[in-house]
């Protein structure tokens, strides 16, 4: 069997490389993506405080794309750019409460790679999925050093994790590391590239910085600190500068950015020592805009939001081999034009039955066609709060000439009644001074044509129930389940939340037919409080509870049989007076 298994591994494995085209180049490819830095938060985009010169070097070397788009917050832009598909075809609708898993059915850029003979790995945030079969190294990634959810110190973190010194999750097992996060990542990815330097490789630097909590050492803000960040410098055409409600949040960014050009001038400085500079494809963008009001270059507002501060960032191409330096382009492109882009470069065809949104976009980086030739095309984006998607809500249709944005209810329901439609000429008024809509009604039922038809489309692909998490397999035990993925009207991240996890339970592997499964130890971990309280959970019919001690800060189910196939599972806390709370984390195991 095992003889068998092998060889039909080995015939599929040959299968893929026949997409492999003839006398392909073999380059190396970095894939860099930092974690709420807007478009202005490098100083070659005209910030004249920040300081990156490594990032401006690199801008200089690189190809730039002047209007490169994401997604207007993180997930869904990690789902886009991983699978070349609009997020909504992968069920990574949203960033928290269970809607940030990624449908393990989406073949990603990695496996694509890994199949052609790649070595994958990926360093810093994954944020599609903390357990099986959602996790990196389900998805192609060989090698993974990453964090849990959507960022250090967050609910799917142990408790009390920080980005110094953090606890991060090595090829699925917990590792205490040393130093902060971002140099920690960068280190990795190094020993990755030093271990695989005579190979193909792909490399996923995914820094979860500057995003919240800004944790960052003292020393490091100091010199933005004695700068006066509310400078008149900063004020540029376009939206005014809101004054920052915080100074000391802008030197802390400011801070962590310049870790990460720090960090990311190093990583470039390895390759260049190795003599492999010249055939690595390098790619440089950010996931979404700002989080917090600063400097962005004068477009309105950011993350979060569909008008341009909120999903246009840089977009950096190195490879010395092939491209000029300092080109630009001014043709659209997106997250889900990097995928094709660099299969494109490796001389690596998609399967078959893999339908990808995005587009190669090679030729405009190298100059083989002209912008005036390249074809028209529209770009959607769309985010809001929420557990499906909703029509008409928070979103946006960019084609090379116009944008038409509805930018309300990105975390509350719009207002009642008919959206009002704002239409902005991007090649007039490229910052969204002036909302042209009341005068081009045509243009605006175009587009929103254009946007039906998108929306019917991506909503068709999967739909939006969320993937669920397995329990009882060899892949994970035990299952880790957190916050970050619960599920319900009251789940959120505070302490009177409650919840549920969408789970799957697999049948014993010598008994595929078999109703239930187990034996499972279920711990349900919590806050301690000063009083007695029954902790409980239910699952397919199954009920447990049992009376937990004042100051009990965790509870074992022991050896409970579970039904086999898809269930809820809902963790329950009752005190005395009937309130009823959530846990913090639940663990089950298989026992073996």
């Amino acid at each position: 069997m095992t003889r068998c298994l092998s060889l039909l591994l080995t015939f599929l494995y040959a299968s893929f490389l026949t997409n492999i085209a003839p006398g392909a180049e073999r380059p190396n490819v970095v894939l860099i993506m930092t974690d709420d830095q807007g478009y202005g938060d490098v100083g070659f985009h005209g910030n004249p405080l920040i300081r990156t010169p490594r990032l401006d070097q690199l801008a200089g070397e690189s190809v730039r794309f002047n209007q490169f788009y994401v997604c207007p917050v993180c997930s869904p832009t990690r789902a886009c750019l991983m699978t070349g598909r609009y997020n909504y075809r992968t069920r990574a609708i949203d960033t928290w409460i269970g809607r940030s898993m990624m449908d393990p059915a989406e073949v990603t850029i990695a496996e694509m790679l890994a199949a052609a003979g790649y070595h994958t790995g990926i360093f810093g945030k994954w944020h599609l999925g903390d357990n099986y079969p959602m996790r990196p190294t389900d998805q192609g990634f060989q090698e993974a050093l990453v964090h849990r959810g959507g960022g250090v110190s967050q609910p799917a973190d142990p408790p009390g994790n920080r980005y110094m010194n953090p606890i991060l999750v090595h090829n699925n097992e917990d590792v205490q590391t040393h130093g902060y996060c971002s140099d920690v990542y960068t280190d990795a990815a190094i020993e990755f590239i030093d271990a695989h330097r005579d190979e193909p490789f792909f490399v996923y630097l995914a820094y979860n910085c500057p995003h919240t909590p800004l944790d960052v050492p003292d020393e490091w803000v100091e010199p933005y600190r004695a700068m006066n960040l509310d400078d008149e410098r900063l004020k540029v055409p376009g939206h005014p500068l809101p004054k920052p409600a915080d100074l000391e949040t802008t030197a802390k960014v400011y801070a962590m950015v310049t870790n990460l050009d720090d960090n990311i001038g190093r990583l470039s400085d390895h390759l260049d020592a190795l003599g492999l500079i010249d055939d690595t494809l390098l790619i440089f963008i950010t996931d979404n805009g700002p989080q917090q009001v600063r400097y962005n270059a004068g477009m309105l507002d950011r993350k979060a939001n569909v008008h341009e501060g909120g999903v246009r960032v840089p977009c950096f191409v190195r490879w010395p081999r092939r491209l000029e330096a300092g080109r630009e382009v001014d043709t659209m492109a997106a997250h889900i034009d990097l995928a094709p882009t660099i299969l494109a470069a490796c001389g690596v065809e998609p399967p078959a039955d893999v339908a990808l949104d995005g587009v190669n976009v090679l030729p405009l980086a190298e100059g083989s066609v002209d912008a005036d030739d390249w074809p028209d095309r529209t770009i959607f984006f769309q985010w809001h709060r929420g557990d499906v998607p909703e029509r008409y809500r928070a979103f946006a249709v960019r084609t090379p000439h116009y944008k038409l944005a509805q930018p309300l209810g990105a975390f509350e329901p719009p207002p009642a009644g008919e959206p009002h439609y704002e239409l902005y000429d991007m090649q007039a008024d490229p910052l969204e001074e002036h909302d042209i809509s009341a005068d081009n009604p045509a243009i605006v039922r175009d587009l929103l044509s254009r946007y039906d038809r998108w929306f019917d489309d991506v909503s068709s692909t999967r739909g939006y129930d969320p993937p669920r998490i397995y329990l009882g397999t060899p892949h994970e035990n035990p299952v880790i389940l957190t916050r970050q993925d619960w599920r319900g009207p009251r789940a959120d991240w505070g302490d009177t939340g409650l919840g549920y996890w969408e789970v799957y339970v697999a049948p014993p592997a010598d008994n595929p037919n078999a109703n239930t499964a187990g034996p499972f130890d279920v711990r349900l971990r919590f806050k301690p409080v000063d009083a007695q309280r029954t902790a409980g959970f239910t699952l397919s019919g199954i009920e447990q509870s049992a009376k937990i001690a004042a100051r009990a800060d965790e509870y074992t189910f022991e050896r409970v049989m579970l039904p086999v196939g898809d269930g809820r599972l809902e963790p329950v806390l009752t005190t005395q007076d009937g309130a009823t709370v959530g846990v913090n984390y639940v663990d089950v195991m298989l026992v073996e």
